[in-house]
């Protein structure tokens, strides 16, 4: 099918006429006269040639005219478009929460051999979970003192992966732990997809601490159990680590601070599932293990595939423009050798 985004333009078309029809000849009387024994003949030759200007039109002038309809052709922006095909869309609604206060800056994570801190070995594991997830509308919510949010649902997983590398701790705070203020967040914008898809709304909640500031965790986890959306909570961070003192070497749990009851719970209440990660190799089988979860069909997209035509009415109408200087030139040409 052929069709032209802006038909409009072609109200445009009889303008060279209009300007034409109303603009003066050009005055090409000569004041000084030259007597000739043949001035009957010469003016008879005039008569007659002017008589045929009159009910002929020059060819140069159809000619752009012609060039004036392929160029307003051009500029209606005509295209082709194909037979409706229909894709099919599956995924998820799925929030990620992760956890950006002072805690995560404890360096007893190790990633390819090097000891790293925990928000650097977050996003080692979450950034080839991010590009997985094909045809899932992600967000990205970070924490701390409060929470808010990076990145609203998209489709966009560069965007997710890229705000999710360029996050810091600090941008929330760095002294508290707002757990439940992320959830009420992530259930603020999701619970906005129609009833028909409430089993595709997930929120993924990453820290390494309890939460002591802000809403309950339970009671915003019974707040998302009410409108359908599931957590699955990860509690992160090794059991025990090496630090030097006064004293000299000191195995420390540098885990104490992690609630792992209350991340449970919370887990429980939404019929989710609570994973324990103490390093980057069991956080990243835990996200091989959520990157199994059966996505839900929705309503399918319609696409028309197109392709536009511009450029060959373009085309024909500098063509035509080169035609006629062409013409103009040998024109010129012919009268100075005359």
């Amino acid at each position: 099918m052929y069709s032209f985004d802006w038909p409009w333009m072609f109200i445009l078309l009889p303008l060279p006429a209009i300007i034409y029809s109303f603009s003066k000849p050009a005055n090409l009387s000569i004041k000084q006269t030259l007597r000739v024994p043949f001035y009957e003949q010469l003016n008879h030759l005039s008569n007659h040639s002017s008589t045929q200007k009159l009910h002929s039109v020059p060819p140069l002038l159809m000619l752009a005219f012609l060039a004036w309809i392929f160029l307003i052709s051009a500029s209606a922006q005509p295209k082709w478009s194909g037979e409706a095909i229909e894709i099919p869309v599956s995924g998820r609604d799925l929030m990620l929460a992760v956890d950006i206060s002072g805690s995560m800056e404890t360096a007893d994570m190790f990633f390819a051999q090097d000891a790293v801190n925990r928000l650097v070995a977050v996003k080692s594991v979450l950034q080839p979970f991010i590009r997985q997830r094909e045809g899932d509308r992600m967000g990205l919510i970070l924490f701390a003192d409060h929470a808010y949010l990076q990145t609203p649902l998209t489709f966009d997983r560069k965007t997710i992966e890229k705000m999710l590398y360029e996050s810091f701790i600090g941008m929330a705070g760095s002294k508290a732990t707002a757990i439940g203020d992320a959830i009420g967040l992530a259930v603020k914008r999701l619970k906005d997809l129609p009833a028909d898809q409430s089993d595709s709304r997930v929120l993924i909640i990453l820290t390494d601490g309890s939460n002591n500031t802000g809403i309950d965790p339970i009671t915003a986890a019974k707040l998302a159990q009410q409108i359908g959306i599931k957590i699955y909570t990860i509690g992160f961070g090794a059991d025990e680590m090496i630090v030097r003192s006064f004293f000299g070497r000191q195995r420390v749990n540098p885990s104490r601070d992690l609630d792992e009851k209350t991340l449970k719970q919370v887990a429980e209440t939404t019929g989710g599932l609570y994973f324990r990660a103490r390093d980057t190799e069991e956080l990243q089988k835990i996200y091989q293990t959520l990157d199994k979860l059966e996505p839900v069909e929705s309503d399918n997209l319609t696409y028309r595939p197109s392709k536009a035509l511009f450029y060959w009415p373009l085309s024909i109408a500098l063509l035509i423009s080169l035609l006629m200087l062409l013409s103009r030139v040998s024109i010129l040409q012919q009268k100075r050798n005359f």
